[in-house]
């Protein structure tokens, strides 16, 4: 190699970092950035997260300050989402939050364009009284803008907020900083499936010694929303930090971490949370009517989660504390989750029922990773039985005994009785949701149909059916339900409305013109007609976190076609099944013509809520060989 190549290659590795250096600094923005089109690693990508810088400096004094770096990179008009920003502030600290160097660079003319946040791009979102947003919306947003700030947040509890290094589009670099005393101890745990490099030094705070640790990643792909996700933030890439202890060697030292145990029994002490529980006077008279001819535990059960259910309505705040407090929700017949189900609770005692609250973080509030407080967002109850325990929720109308609102199905949950003891529960219901649909129709020789069908439903498919119709005039649904089919539906009915212990039901009569394709004189049609699923949900190559149905189910069809006379099947789809391993669900087609019938009898039963990750292909596998044979045409031919 010659000097003057050595001389060359020092210069372009000089240019290398000094351009990597700019890159992860405010105000450094490049004519080169501003013209690249699309991520060099992901050219769907609607934006990028060219970097993101967070610190947090705990003070001797205990409290904290954070503080954080953005720059955005937008390709396409779907990434303007990004040029709004949000923080949550508590109610009335909305000042303890400054937004600086904020700027939207475009190209114009070949030049750098620079266009500063505008005031009114700047406010606060009163979100509730507990929960303040604070917003900026940046200006002059196009595709090919830069958007670049500075966020402040000043006198802060002594806390780390959780830092996500991944994002639902690519992020170049991120980096999260912590500067801890040394008296103050904190437990980290990460999360998702990339690990953070990891970089610790001594440092000086003010005078005090602390530790400073720099945590970060490049080059991390976009987190993306896939089909039966429960929250995708459990499995994206990310650090949570918990304060663990207090300790000045010879002064002072106070544990502050906990268990499992320790977390639910402070829980249970609160005065927003067990008090609440020993409250009794207020409803003691209508609970006795209520419950005076019921002898059975089911015969109680049942009717006071009905009488809960329809007298209290949830106001749609999920807490495990009341707000407040169960006697003026009883009174305004409205209330948070606690004030509901801590109600119901209190009545199934007095009802000589053993019933418990229990602890839940609802699926968008995410897995815990570890005992604390903020671990947990809402309460249900439960009632012990010979059969175990039997899970209520009253914040949804048309919940049953041990059938949860889809939210409130989150893994696990923390029974906590009297005495402080608390016990893992699991969440995931083990009972088939089942739905049974049978269904009967003619061809006439112009290859229109009419026929009837039925349809009932039962447990989470009957909650699901009776929340998305309540309301909802029917007239509405109808021609929802016709548009969606194309079919005209006449005769239509519905059972057990109200009655959540029995199956819903639906009935109609259909008819269609476009359900069947004629061709050279030959009938073309899909035997399931519009009950046939047409695409497959799982159509990435690979999956790194499970699948999460929320409940196993089972859908069950009959079905019996009429041959049009002057016809005769050429070719129907023959019988075929598929069985997954472990028994985790089978899918079964038969089918028979006799007599100028076409019957066919079909199962798909899926037997576990969450399907781990390294059985993701064969699952793919089962859906594809059950949509194939559910999208197989009948042929008709002339006799």
């Amino acid at each position: 190699m010659t000097f003057r190549t050595i001389i060359i290659s020092i210069v372009l590795i000089l240019i290398s970092i000094n351009t990597k250096a700019q890159n992860y600094e405010l105000g450094k923005v490049t004519i080169a950035e501003l013209e690249e089109k699309v991520h060099p690693r992901d050219s769907s990508a609607a934006a990028a997260m060219l970097f993101n810088k967070g610190q947090v400096i705990i003070y001797d004094q205990g409290y904290s300050e954070s503080f954080m770096q953005v720059k955005i990179k937008v390709y396409k008009k779907e990434g303007y989402y990004w040029s709004n920003f949000q923080l949550g502030v508590q109610p009335g600290k909305e000042y303890n939050v400054i937004i600086t160097d904020a700027y939207t660079y475009n190209l114009v003319g070949g030049k750098i364009v620079k266009t500063n946040l505008k005031p009114e791009g700047e406010f606060i979102e009163k979100t509730n009284q507990y929960y303040w947003n604070k917003k900026i919306v940046m200006p002059d947003v196009r595709e090919g803008s830069i958007i670049e700030f500075h966020c402040k947040v000043y006198g802060e509890p002594l806390y780390i907020r959780d830092w996500s290094f991944q994002k639902s589009i690519p992020v170049n670099y991120s980096e999260f900083k912590t500067t801890i005393p040394d008296k103050f101890i904190f437990k980290k745990s990460f999360k998702g499936f990339f690990v953070p490099k990891v970089k610790s030094v001594t440092a000086k705070t003010y005078g005090t010694t602390a530790m400073e640790t720099t945590y970060s990643e490049e080059n991390l792909p976009a987190m993306k929303e896939e089909s039966f996700v429960n929250n995708i933030n459990n499995y994206t890439s990310g650090v949570s930090f918990e304060m663990e202890g207090i300790n000045v060697p010879g002064i002072f030292s106070k544990s502050l971490s906990g268990d499992w145990n320790s977390v639910t029994k402070t829980i249970y002490e609160m005065e927003k949370f067990g008090l609440e529980l020993k409250k009794t006077s207020y409803f003691e008279d209508d609970l006795k009517q209520i419950i005076l001819e019921k002898k059975s535990s089911d015969e109680k059960i049942t009717a006071i989660l009905n009488y809960v259910q329809t007298n209290i309505k949830w106001n749609g705040y999920n807490s495990y504390a009341c707000n407040e407090g169960v006697r003026k929700a009883y009174q305004q017949k409205k209330g948070n989750t606690a004030e509901i189900n801590l109600m119901l609770t209190a009545m199934l005692r007095y009802a000589g029922l053993t019933a418990n609250p229990v602890l839940v973080s609802t699926r968008e509030n995410g897995i815990a990773l570890f005992p604390n407080l903020a671990a947990f967002n809402y309460v249900i109850a439960a009632v012990e039985t010979p059969n175990g325990n039997v899970l209520l929720d009253a914040t949804d109308k048309f919940s049953m005994p041990n059938v949860l609102p889809l939210r409130a199905i989150n893994w696990h949950g923390r029974l906590i009785r009297k005495s402080g003891s608390s016990e893992e529960v699991d969440l995931i219901p083990k009972k088939l949701s089942e739905s049974i649909t049978s269904m009967s129709y003619v061809i006439n020789q112009d290859g229109q149909i009419s026929g009837k069908a039925r349809k009932q439903m039962y447990d989470h498919n009957a909650v699901k059916f009776r929340n998305d119709s309540d309301g909802v005039k029917q007239d509405e649904y109808l021609e929802k339900c016709e548009n969606t089919n194309t079919i005209e539906i006449s005769d239509y009915s519905r059972t057990n409305e109200k009655e959540t212990l029995l199956p819903a039901v639906e009935t109609f009569s259909f008819a269609g013109k476009d359900l069947v394709e004629i061709i050279a004189g030959k009938m073309y049609l899909n035997p399931m007609l519009f009950f046939a699923k047409s695409s497959n949900p799982f159509i990435q190559e690979n999956r790194e976190y499970p699948v999460d149905f929320g409940f196993p189910f089972s859908e069950r069809y009959t079905i019996n076609i009429q041959i049009p006379d002057g016809f005769e099947v050429e070719s129907f789809p023959a019988t075929s099944g598929v069985n997954m391993q472990d028994n985790l669900g089978i899918f079964k087609f038969v089918s028979v013509v006799n007599e100028g019938q076409i019957q066919l009898s079909i199962l798909h039963q899926i037997n576990d809520a969450i399907v781990p990750a390294e059985k993701y292909e064969m699952l793919k596998e089962y859906y594809k060989a059950m949509i194939a044979k559910e999208t197989e045409k009948i042929v008709l031919k002339k006799i």
